[in-house]
């Protein structure tokens, strides 16, 4: 019998932060239902601050998404959202909750679920990085490229905040710079 983490073709990692929800959005509408992929997301959140973000995604794409418990198994087809106030992080067939300290001031960092999916399943990484300020997810998404992963960034030019993607694209060898309606429908199709 195959384990969780041999049914996983892929391991979709997103993060965002001001201005990333409706990008966020879009993307998952666009998704097949038949993702040989687990997507797993860091927007943020402030602590204490409610979040229905599982609800919003499972409403408007075909895959289901909630917030994990820890040591969760990762499964084909569904969406992971980090809560707030907890890093969710990648290992090998199950994702993980932490109230380690605050990276690039947030918890949930982004770099920090990049940085863990790229050490977790290598080459088998997608790293996206949507609207937002400051720069975090550049050096998660160098990571994911280091391990031979593919890394994409939503154009900056249809960002609400084009910091953050103008950052990955300068730090990290990009592979596909697109609006966020391409980046869903790529997401099925990359191998």
């Amino acid at each position: 019998m195959a384990d969780a983490c041999d049914e996983i073709r892929r391991v979709i990692v997103i993060g965002g932060s001001a201005g990333a929800l409706a990008p966020l959005r879009t993307l998952v509408a666009r998704l097949p239902t038949n993702l040989p992929a687990t997507v797993l997301v860091a927007i943020h959140i402030p602590a204490g601050f409610p979040s229905i973000l599982p609800e919003l995604l499972g409403s408007v794409g075909p895959l289901p998404a909630a917030h994990p418990r820890d040591q969760e198994h990762l499964r084909p087809g569904r969406i992971l959202v980090a809560p707030p106030d907890y890093h969710l992080l990648v290992e090998r067939g199950f994702a993980r909750l932490s109230r380690g300290p605050r990276e690039n001031r947030h918890r949930p960092a982004i770099d920090t679920l990049f940085r863990s999916a790229a050490h977790a399943y290598g080459a088998h990484v997608i790293g996206v990085i949507l609207s937002g300020e400051l720069d975090d997810g550049s050096a998660g998404l160098t990571a994911i490229k280091m391990r031979g992963g593919i890394a994409i960034a939503q154009d900056p030019e249809e960002a609400a905040s084009p910091e953050m993607p103008s950052r990955a694209i300068q730090s990290a060898d990009i592979d596909h710079i697109l609006p966020a309606k391409e980046i869903g429908g790529l997401l099925g199709h990359l191998p």
